[in-house]
């Protein structure tokens, strides 16, 4: 696996999950972040990632063979229509609503869904309104 440029968000460098069945939640996060436009960015043997996101099984060596338990993490969405979009997309591919999109009272114009994924994990679409990014990401190069 050759990487040749990264894209990181604000706060979090990576998350890894370890999850029972590889390919379910492949199945999974592959559509919930194709409704948020964020492709696939690699796999490898026990492994797939995303962004941000590493999802592997307990073969991985990173695992050291145990799963990771209920975690919440949210993924920044374009509009409410994403937002509606992430919540369908990912109850039809194995995931269970756990918060139906709508306003939630964190801050003025916070639009979220939430959703169980396959493992337990609570994953959540977020708009925050309208605002201005400085930048849509930070953008890594590496020399190769």
């Amino acid at each position: 696996m050759e990487t040749q440029e990264l894209h990181r968000g604000r706060l979090i460098d990576h998350i890894q999950l370890v999850v029972k069945d590889l390919a379910v939640s492949q199945k999974f996060y592959e559509a919930v972040l194709g409704v948020l436009k964020v492709p696939l960015g690699g796999t490898g043997p026990g492994f797939f990632w995303a962004d941000e996101l590493f999802v592997s099984d307990v073969r991985s060596p990173a695992a050291h063979g145990k799963l990771t338990g209920r975690h919440h993490f949210a993924f920044q969405a374009a509009d409410r229509a994403t937002v509606d979009a992430f919540h369908a997309a990912a109850l039809a591919n194995g995931g269970t609503d756990n918060g139906k999109p709508g306003m939630r009272d964190y801050h003025p114009g916070y639009y979220a869904a939430f959703v169980l994924d396959p493992d337990g994990n609570n994953i959540e679409a977020v708009y925050h309104g309208e605002a201005e990014r400085s930048a849509a990401s930070v953008k890594i190069s590496f020399e190769g």
